[in-house]
């Protein structure tokens, strides 16, 4: 038997295949299609949204919006690599009409419209949320690292920079010595000149590298992203008001109570006030502090307890620990026993080893007592289930490799709102399906 034959390479057909046959009835590229040419573009803020009446016509941000969905669920990122798409991919070819923008207007489209593109992604989620994929009740936040586009070196060479032109200033108020002013215009036009001002080096899975901390908002009922930001702050703390107010806002407004669970790297007693003051009530573990003097064996600050109604605490021998110094940098009260007292107590060589003992209690210590007591263990499952799946997928099944292409913050912010849109709508296929999906973006 012979193998299976194909066409003649010169074979003509009276019929030729449309691009319409192609492409399949539940196709992606049906429901991207169907989510774009819904958008309200002037209303979202992208530039050129309605045609001029005179001079050569340019594109449909339409066309370029759909493009770049696309390429991100391919994990296709690059411009040239998408302008070589659109001359050679079947799918591109039936969702933009055979158009094929060069690779500089594909580039300047996704650089000028980072609003634009977070909001369209927001218009993604309350779609969503319209057809039951998102429920508001819990969300999971948490953050992982993206390396920079700067090089290491770059990023160490403007940190140097900056420490001597510190330097510099300082010893110029002190009158300690002499500067070369064309040496400080020289390093100042190299700062000014670098092109991510904001990156930092931050801890990774590969060590310290220039990199951004994204934040995410996952919705537990179907692992949805209903908010997200870049930060250029390392550590995770000070995200949990700002990420948990936007998971509200995405879902429901300010009427809309919401669960938000979260490690304890979100451990901040100020924002979790602030939340409980909105409807959001937050689970996450609260970081405390280890007395380690003693090598451990000294008795806990949860020993002693809070009197409200003095404000001081009593030690478990009894004795009052009256307020001594609040330490606002901290945002702590500290109280501390009378030296004498602690000198004669029989319990002193189990409780510290200095004079007397000191004990701290945070400025919003009962939303932390709040926020630890909700942090159950499976609130905590919960978050493990629902936000670390979602980074996994930007990282290696959007990106391919979790590196920015465009730079600063705005570059990345961009980058990472049009992942998330794609991701959203990879999730919502998988859910619903293709038909289903663009049946219920052509009803809205």
């Amino acid at each position: 038997m012979g193998y299976v034959q194909g066409e003649g390479r010169t074979q003509a057909t009276l019929f030729p295949v449309t691009l319409e046959e192609l492409i399949p009835d539940d196709h992606v590229c049906r429901v991207i299609d169907a989510f774009v040419d819904r958008l309200d573009m002037a209303g979202l803020g992208f530039e050129r949204a309605e045609a001029a009446e005179t001079g050569r016509p340019g594109y449909d941000p339409r066309d370029l919006l759909k493009l770049y969905l696309y390429g991100y669920l391919q994990q296709i990122r690059s411009s040239r690599r998408l302008e070589s798409e659109c001359r050679r991919n079947i799918e591109l070819m039936w969702l933009l009409g055979r158009l094929a923008p060069d690779h500089k207007t594909i580039a300047e489209f996704r650089r000028m419209h980072r609003e634009g593109v977070t909001a369209a992604g927001a218009e993604l989620v309350g779609l969503a949320r319209s057809v039951g994929l998102v429920k508001g009740e819990w969300v999971a936040i948490d953050g992982s690292k993206f390396q920079a586009v700067s090089s290491v070196k770059s990023v160490r060479e403007r940190e140097a920079l900056e420490r001597y032109l510190e330097q510099l200033e300082q010893s110029d108020e002190q009158d300690e010595v002499v500067i070369d002013p064309s040496a400080v215009a020289s390093a100042l036009e190299k700062l000014h000149q670098h092109p991510e001002p904001e990156v930092a080096f931050m801890r990774t899975t590969h060590g310290f590298i220039p990199a951004y901390n994204v934040q995410a908002a996952v919705d537990a009922e179907h692992a949805l992203i209903v908010a997200q930001q870049v930060t250029v702050q390392a550590g995770d703390n000070g995200s949990l008001q700002p990420m948990a107010e936007a998971a509200q806002a995405a879902t429901g407004g300010p009427a809309q109570p919401i669960n938000v669970v979260a490690d304890a790297g979100y451990s901040n007693g100020a924002q979790a006030a602030a939340c409980e003051a909105k409807g959001i009530l937050p689970h996450v573990p609260a970081n405390r502090g280890v007395n380690t003097r003693g090598d451990g064996t000294l008795f806990d600050r949860t020993e002693f307890t809070y009197q409200p109604e003095s404000d001081t605490f009593l030690c478990p021998a009894g004795q009052t620990l009256a307020r001594k110094q609040l330490m606002r940098k901290d945002r702590a009260v500290l109280y501390a026993a009378q030296p004498e007292v602690c000198g004669a107590c029989p319990l002193k060589s189990r409780c510290t080893v200095s004079p007397r003992r000191i004990v701290t209690r945070h400025l919003h210590e009962e939303a932390l007592q709040r926020m630890q007591q909700r942090a159950t263990p499976e609130a905590m499952r919960l978050r493990r289930a629902t936000a670390e799946h979602p980074f996994a997928n930007l990282k290696y099944r959007i990106f391919g490799h979790p590196r920015f292409l465009l730079r600063g913050l705005r570059g990345a912010q961009t980058e990472i709102s049009l992942a998330v849109a794609a991701y959203n709508l990879k999730r919502m296929l998988n859910i619903l399906g293709g038909r289903k999906l663009h049946v219920a973006l052509q009803a809205t």
